[in-house]
């Protein structure tokens, strides 16, 4: 309950097929148009796009996904979230195997290194994506693991 007595519900989630086909529709968009659409820069109020092309830790096959992220000095930091879902994303688990991986920004292409934000990071990177998603402890809840914090940090070429 609140404090005015009224019982708290947690937030919505769409449905799973919803959620999946988005990102489906989001891969296509920028295809088509050979990366013009579907990125976008982070700025203070609003998470950026941009497009991780990891090795498939299986295959050894590219892989790409799109990714939501936001600026903390030169790195770029997002979420191993699957959709909200219980599962580890694919992506997530490659980076964990290869993490030297590239990422694709509106304004270019940036060589990384992958990690998992460490016990003194995770606090503060949290909070700060919790300006963009005021749900966000809700929906980390619903998952039975805690949800890494990763940090692309720039490579040397």
């Amino acid at each position: 309950m609140d404090v005015t007595g009224q019982r708290e519900q947690s937030p919505r989630l769409p449905p799973r097929w919803f959620i999946r086909t988005f990102w489906v529709v989001q891969r296509a968009l920028y295809s088509v148009t050979r990366g013009r659409f579907g990125l976008r820069t982070a700025t203070p109020d609003r998470w950026g796009m941009m497009r991780v092309r990891t090795v498939g830790r299986r295959s050894g096959k590219e892989r790409t996904a799109i990714l939501g992220y936001f600026e903390d000095g030169l790195d770029l930091v997002t979420m191993a979230m699957n959709g909200w879902a219980d599962a580890e994303p694919a992506w997530w688990l490659n980076l964990q195997a290869h993490p030297d991986v590239t990422v694709d920004l509106p304004g270019g292409s940036r060589a990384v290194r992958a990690r998992a934000a460490n016990q003194d990071e995770r606090p503060r990177l949290w909070a700060r994506w919790a300006v963009y998603d005021k749900d966000l402890d809700a929906f980390a809840a619903r998952r039975s693991r805690e949800t890494a914090v990763v940090i692309l940090s720039p490579r040397p070429e």
